[in-house]
């Protein structure tokens, strides 16, 4: 039997627990959203009190549908470039990889901070293809430029925008779009006042993490650079694969679709450049 392994991950990086936690929750019902078999692998393999990370019933069927919707999104323009090269940033223990098995044409890259990585490489095998794992900061200016800029390039980042200050996430999107002739932009945000609420969620506030960047305008990204279309602004209450959700869930999403305020509080953004 494996060693399980122990973590030591805080704040914004412990929160990647809870998501895999949840895709795995997911994974174990019978009309399973994502199918994600690898996350609940991986989770018998970690020594950690999920119980901490507070998910269960709705939100990790939550969970798993904003996955499954970015999901579609990287299938429909791999679709498209069958050749492209797909940036999966702040990837954590995320298996996107595996789950859409993009093909040798497809150059895939999965990255997030070192110690992440290295867990990474333990605990998930890699899949075939043109694949390859990158240790570093999403901020950095050095990964970016030693991505050849040679193909239509998809970004993917679940789970990081809020994460990061504005001016960071704002020069994220420029730079990709700076380096890469074409591609798209797929990831998801909080609006402000999901971001003052942020210690209502308890895979936030038991890591003990921050969120600071918030969105209410999606076509206001538009004017970081020149041709940037928001092409989908999906929120979280009109997302597919609602009624997977427990009749409790189901309820509270439709209430919370009839006020403004809190309608607005999450969303999945696709851009094309």
């Amino acid at each position: 039997m494996q060693d399980r392994e122990k973590i030591t991950l805080t704040g914004a990086q412990e929160t990647m627990l809870a998501t895999l936690y949840g895709r795995a929750l997911d994974s174990r019902l019978p009309g399973s959203v994502l199918n994600d078999r690898a996350a609940d692998e991986a989770v018998a393999r970690i020594d950690y009190d999920f119980r901490k990370t507070r998910v269960q019933g709705t939100t990790a069927i939550g969970i798993a549908i904003r996955a499954k919707q970015l999901d579609i999104w990287t299938q429909q323009f791999l679709g498209a470039n069958p050749s492209a090269t797909v940036l999966h940033l702040a990837c954590g223990l995320d298996t996107r990889a595996q789950r859409l098995a993009p093909g040798k044409s497809v150059r895939w890259i999965d990255l997030d901070m070192p110690d992440v990585i290295a867990l990474r490489s333990r605990l998930l095998s890699e899949p075939e293809g043109d694949y390859r794992m990158v240790a570093a900061s999403v901020t950095s200016d050095e990964w970016l430029s030693e991505v050849p800029a040679d193909r239509p390039t998809v970004a993917v980042f679940e789970g990081l925008a809020m994460y990061l200050h504005e001016q960071d996430g704002k020069r994220l999107i420029q730079r990709i779009c700076q380096r890469f002739p074409s591609g798209q932009l797929l990831f998801d945000v909080y609006g402000s006042l999901g971001i003052k609420l942020q210690k209502l969620v308890p895979a936030v506030r038991n890591a003990g993490a921050t969120l600071h960047w918030g969105v209410d305008d999606p076509r206001s990204l538009e004017s970081l650079h020149d041709g940037l279309t928001c092409l989908d602004a999906l929120r979280s209450v009109d997302l597919p694969y609602l009624d997977r959700l427990p009749r409790s869930g189901r309820i509270s999403m439709r209430m919370v679709s009839h006020i403004p305020a809190l309608r607005d509080a999450g969303r999945l953004l696709r851009y094309l450049f």
